[in-house]
């Protein structure tokens, strides 16, 4: 009968190897013990990675749309916040020019057209504003803002003005300027005649949202604002009571406005409204895409831990095994 024997060399190569073996298994089963997953994909897949790649996929394109509900949130939730005080200092001016212009005999008290002035900066102000380096009413053409200055809008509606000499006449010249194409739109709004490209929040929903400062809510409240601004101006060489009868016609038309300013708000919370619900359902759709991802990745606690249980008794035997070696001697046997 042949046998066959280890060398010495050979042997303490062979339980160094088992060790090292036996510890990568115990750091591996440690792992998904602690994170709840296993540590090698390909053994659990079975080489199939068609489903799991899948999930993965799913998961970064509702990352992608998540992105793109927050922009969209923001960007709303800021024209939201513009037209909040545009329509604030547009109300405060319109009862201040109703109250200025109550009497028969001309201007109560105050200047109203200073007042105007100075609420008209606010309003363009408000409307010229951005989010993040993108222009809120300026439609495709984010990168500008989409008014001119006051000074340049009183400016231009002075020389549009020229020659009218009563209140009425004055304000159906403005009415006419403010709907030319060659008046307002070329000369005081600068920004794009396209709307804001949609925004894509899920495989299948896409939302527009057109509110450019052009829009004629927008324009009727600067028309009103603008010509209560130029009521006193020499140029248009208007008596006291006719200054004051243009102080009021202003002052009811921007609380007329005030209606026309609510229904773009509404349109604008109506946007909000969608932007929410699709976040909602991807939201939804994303914890369900993990839940199974996770499935088909979870280590079993209880095998795991009967699995690192065996482990560390292999392991502790063969340190058991290597002193027991390390102490043989020929003295010990003889």
């Amino acid at each position: 009968m042949s046998s066959v024997s280890l060398g010495d060399l050979s042997q303490a190569f062979m339980m160094q190897r088992r060790s090292v073996a036996l510890r990568q298994d115990m750091t591996k089963l440690t792992e998904e013990l602690s994170s709840g997953q296993v540590s090698d994909i390909k053994e659990v897949l079975a080489g199939n990675h068609n489903y799991l790649s899948g999930l993965e996929r799913s998961l970064e394109t509702l990352n992608g749309y998540s992105v793109a509900n927050s922009e969209a949130k923001y960007l709303t939730g800021a024209m939201q916040s513009s037209l909040d005080r545009v329509q604030d200092f547009s109300g405060q001016l319109g009862l201040d020019l109703i109250l200025a212009g109550g009497g028969p005999v001309g201007v109560i008290a105050g200047s109203p057209s200073e007042n105007a002035k100075t609420q008209l900066e606010g309003i363009l102000n408000s409307l010229n504003a951005d989010i993040a380096g993108k222009s809120l009413f300026a439609g495709a053409a984010t990168d500008q803002v989409p008014l001119e200055s006051a000074e340049t809008l009183l400016t231009e509606l002075r020389i549009a003005l020229a020659g009218q000499t009563t209140p009425d006449d004055i304000m159906t010249a403005a009415e006419n300027w403010f709907a030319d194409p060659a008046g307002f739109d070329a000369l005081i709004y600068t920004g794009s005649a396209t709307a804001l490209a949609p925004f894509s929040l899920s495989e299948t929903e896409r939302i527009s949202l057109d509110v450019r400062a052009n829009d004629p809510a927008l324009k009727n409240l600067l028309m009103n604002a603008a010509v209560s601004a130029l009521a006193d101006d020499p140029a248009l060489g208007l008596t006291v009571p006719q200054q004051s009868e243009l102080f009021r016609t202003a002052g009811l038309g921007l609380q007329s406005n005030q209606d026309q300013l609510t229904d773009l708000r509404s349109r604008i919370g109506f946007t909000e409204a969608r932007i929410e619900m699709i976040a909602s359902r991807n939201q939804a759709e994303e914890t369900s895409t993990e839940v199974a991802r996770n499935a088909l990745l979870l280590a079993d606690p209880f095998e795991t831990a009967t699995q690192l249980e065996n482990v560390q008794f292999q392991l502790q035997a063969l340190y058991s095994v290597t002193v027991r070696s390390s102490q043989l001697s020929l003295v010990n046997f003889l």
